[in-house]
Formats: structure tokens, sequence, C-alpha cells
């Protein structure tokens, strides 16, 4: 399982394609296959079980109770991983909050069969729901602490992303899905020294950097958290914030690992994160087919080819360099025309639209008249596009 490959300490044994026509409520397995799977687990010596999908608080008591393993469904495991790779403070904070939101609801359903402890009239609660409550009050408290000091970085972050904006520097992030190789090539691109390893999720927090391309162009570059398919709800929400980089860029690379042989899946979940994070279809998108290098020769020519013919495309191998050239020297021509200074007129009843260019930094220059307001603004595309429908 690639997944359990991702945390330090484990040795993967083996793994398994179990069909399940219909999941058992409290168990997940047939009684058959229960029976087949605790006999290799013994044999092995196992210790711990993944299990690459969601798994109910029941099934996993039942499952651990009769395989005597520890067992972890997809979003605890995903969930132990990005604690191990959180480095900033909000990447830490993130992973606590949708931790704690994974625990509750796992809690208040695994204390259930208490509640039928009850007795009396119901006035009183019984154990059980003495211990859902204490639970819930815990972990609620324990959020609302967490989310407060979250706000506290976040805003901190939208105060350096304000002053970001003011720099004449266009921000480029790299996107794909985990284990592309975006660490890898913004390490060549910018001499960083982002950890970059063979693993999924090596990249947990947004990292960026300034660098000087071919021609003396300049831009901020970021090197965001790899995308993954069928991404716990809680960590959708929980990592949103982290991935407001790509938001906010004027051009998104999007690496690809073009050796997996799940390339074009690994693609279309990229893409349709990106919808979901609220990405514009405007925004320049450069693809980057990354890994060339592991490729046969002949798929390896003719993937040079389709990028040689493609303006948005682009065959590289970050490790060997093989394509950065073209790469970079697009990319350089795409940044050096990213910003245009412009002079724009506003009538005093367009508050919000003079509100808005002040927000985004873009604001260069600006005198009142009694016709509204004269102002000079630096800006790229995309941001003149946004504007534009703002005042539509």
């Amino acid at each position: 399982m690639a997944l359990g490959a991702a945390l330090p300490g484990l040795v993967v044994v083996g793994g398994e394609v179990v069909p399940v026509r219909d999941a058992s409520p409290g168990s997940l397995f047939g009684s058959g296959k229960i029976a087949e799977l605790g006999a290799k687990l013994k044999a092995e010596e196992i210790e711990l079980v993944l299990i690459d999908g969601p798994v109910t608080p029941v099934q996993q008591r039942n499952l651990e109770k009769e395989w005597k393993v520890k067992l972890l469904d997809r979003t605890g495991l995903i969930l132990e991983i990005f604690s191990d790779r959180a480095r900033t403070r909000e990447g830490v904070l993130q992973v606590e909050m949708a931790a704690l939101s994974y625990q509750r609801t796992r809690l208040v359903r695994a204390w259930t069969h208490l509640e039928r402890q009850r007795g009396g009239l119901g006035f009183v609660g019984g154990p059980g729901e003495t211990q859902i409550e204490a639970d819930r009050r815990a972990i609620d408290t324990q959020l609302t602490r967490l989310k407060r000091q979250l706000e506290k970085v976040q805003k901190t972050r939208h105060l350096h992303r304000e002053a970001r904006a003011k720099v004449p520097f266009p921000i480029v992030a790299l996107v794909g899905y985990t284990n592309a190789g975006k660490s890898t090539l913004f390490n060549r691109l910018t001499g960083a020294e982002v950890l970059a390893k063979d693993m999924l999720f090596a990249t947990l927090d947004p990292t960026l950097r300034r660098v000087k391309l071919k021609g003396g162009t300049e831009a901020i570059l970021s090197d965001t958290v790899g995308f993954i398919s069928d991404l716990p709800t809680q960590l959708v929400a929980a990592f949103r914030a982290t991935l407001e980089e790509v938001l906010e860029a004027d051009i998104i690379v999007h690496v690809r690992d073009i050796a997996h042989p799940e390339t074009e899946g690994q693609k279309q979940s990229v893409e349709t994160i990106l919808a979901d994070l609220g990405v514009e279809e405007e925004t320049p998108m450069i693809e980057v087919l990354n890994k060339v290098d592991l490729m046969p020769e002949d798929r390896r020519e003719a993937l040079l080819n389709v990028a040689d013919r493609s303006e948005d495309v682009h065959a590289v191998s970050a490790v060997t360099g093989l394509g950065l050239d073209r790469f970079l020297t697009d990319l350089s021509e795409r940044i050096a025309g990213a910003r245009t200074t412009e002079e724009v007129h506003l009538t005093y009843d367009e508050g919000a639209a003079q509100a808005w260019l002040q927000e985004q930094g873009i604001v260069t220059d600006s005198r009142q008249a009694e016709d509204g307001w004269h102002l000079t603004v630096r800006w790229t595309p995309l941001q003149k596009t946004r504007f534009e429908k703002l005042r539509a």
C-alpha cells in the first residue's frame, strides 16, 4: 500500500485487494474472509492493518478484536502522515483540527452502544450519555481553542500575502499529485533545500521563494502540498488555507509524474481539486510532464515531440535537467508579460471596486477628482479579468 510506505517506521509486508459486494455493518468483511485474513496476519506477525477506504468505528473495533491488531482506515492513515509532515505553525494547527474532527465523530459513534444503559424516565443520563457529552465537550473546547490560534496565524499570512502583492513579482504555483516531483523541480529552480523524497506528502506546507529566471525575470515560486484522490472531507476543509497560494497564483504549473501507471487518473484528480478550490478557468496553466527519464527511450522521444508542438505542455526531468531549458524560457516569457500598468477611472459610487483594488495591493498611484477616482494600477491579466467581473 503506497500510503503505508509514506509513514516512517512502518515496514509494509504485503497488500491484498479484497472485493466487498455487500459490506457487513459490523465487520466490513464476511466471516470467512475475516478468518482467512486473520490467519495470514497471525502467520506474518502483523501488528498494523491499513484499509484503503472508510471503516466505521464499530467495524474497526470488531476487526481489531478479532485479529488482535491495530487498524487504520484511509482517513486515519492520511492524518498520521500529515501529522508527521507538518512543519509550519499553520500546518500543525490544521492537522490537529482535522484529527479532532475525525476523532469526534468516531468517539461519539463508538459510545452509542452505551446509550442503552440509560434507566428510569430518562431525565438523568446514564454512563453512555455522560461519556458522549464529556467527549463532545472536551473535543469542542479544544477545536475552539485551535480555531482561534489558526485564525491568528492565517491573519498573519494574509498580511504577508498583501505585502507580496505590492511587490511587482508574479506568483507561480507548483501543483500536482503527491510524489509527482514538485519539490525536486522547486529545488532545481530555486536552490532551496526543500524536503524532496520519493514518498507521498513529502511537502505539507507551502514553501515560497523569490527566483530570478532567464533574462532577469523575477517571480515568487510556491511549492504546495501534493494532491490526492478521495481526500477525506475533514482534510479538504482543513487544508484549504494551505492551498490559498494556488488561488492567488498568476500562473499555475501542473507537475505530473508521467511515468506513473495512473498518471491520467492523477491528472483528473488534480483538475477536480483545483476546480473545487475555486481556481478560475482564466488562470494560465503550464503542464509539466515530469520524470521522462524513467520512460523507455521511444516513449520519451514521443513525449518530447508532443511537448515541442504544444505551447502549454513541457516534457522534463527535474532530476537530470532534460527539457528544463525550454520550460524555463517559456515560463520567463510568460512572467515577463504577466503584469502591465494601466489607468483606471472609477466613479464615487464604485467604492467596492476601489476597495478591491486597494486590497489587492496593485494601486501605485491614486488621485481624486470631481468625476471620481483616477488610479494607476499594475496588475496581471487575471487580476484585470477579476476586476472587470466585479464591475460588471
